[in-house]
Order: C-alpha cells, then structure tokens, then sequence
C-alpha cells in the first residue's frame, strides 16, 4: 500500500470510519486488481478514468474511490447513479449525490452488492471507447 494511502488511513480518528476505510482498500483492491492511490481531496481511488466532456474540458479521476470523511464514507463512481439503479435498492442504507453514494456504515452495506457497484465503475472507467 502507497504510504500515503497508509498514512490517511492510520490517520482516521473515528473507529468505525478507520475500519470501514480498511475494509473498502481491501475491497476495492480485490475487485479492480488496482492498488489504492491518494487522490487531491483526500480521495483513495483504484484505477484511472480520462474523461472529456462535450464542452471540451478533460482530466482523470479515479475509475473507483471513495473518502473516509466525518460523518459518513463517500463512495464515487464512474459515471450517473442512474447506472447503478438496480444494485443500489439492494445496497442498504445511503444517500445518494449525482456521481457518488454516502454511506454511514459500509460494514453494514451488502457487501455483494458493494463489490458489484466497483466492479461496474472500474469496468465503465477502463472499457475500451469501442465496447
């Protein structure tokens, strides 16, 4: 593990955020077969995703990643929630923004589902513009 990503990780004062962070880079690491990157923003991501948006502005985020923060886990995803709609019912308990889920608890997440939402945004991020 990046020593930085070790460093946020020992770094979280909460107890359960510290073992829902742990629980999510060892999650993500098996599902992406990426290792866990820090992110600007203090955002532990797997992988990486160009994006280009119609008006022309670009950049790479991470293909799936999330931020351990004070009152819930953030999770972000590849693309719309949108594309998610069928797994998230089966999720449990969050809230939802455009692109990302908060979660307050991941160990009581469905860890089926969980593992299925990062499998979807790492594959969505690293598919070739041809498939």
């Amino acid at each position: 593990m990046d020593n930085d990503v070790a460093k946020l990780l020992d770094g979280i004062a909460d107890e359960q955020r510290q073992r829902d962070a742990r629980l999510l880079v060892e999650l993500m690491g098996e599902v992406t077969g990426e290792p866990p990157a820090l992110w600007s923003g203090g955002i532990i991501g797997f992988g990486t995703w160009h994006y280009k948006y119609e008006s022309g502005r670009e950049g790479d985020a991470a293909a799936i990643g999330f931020a351990p923060r004070k009152a819930q886990t953030v999770l972000y995803v590849t693309g719309y929630l949108d594309a998610y709609e069928d797994l998230l019912e089966r999720l449990g308990p969050h809230t939802r923004g455009k692109g990302c889920l908060y979660v307050k608890r991941v160990d009581q997440a469905d860890q089926a589902t969980l593992r299925a939402i990062v499998a979807r945004s790492h594959e969505t991020a690293t598919a070739s513009p041809e498939e």
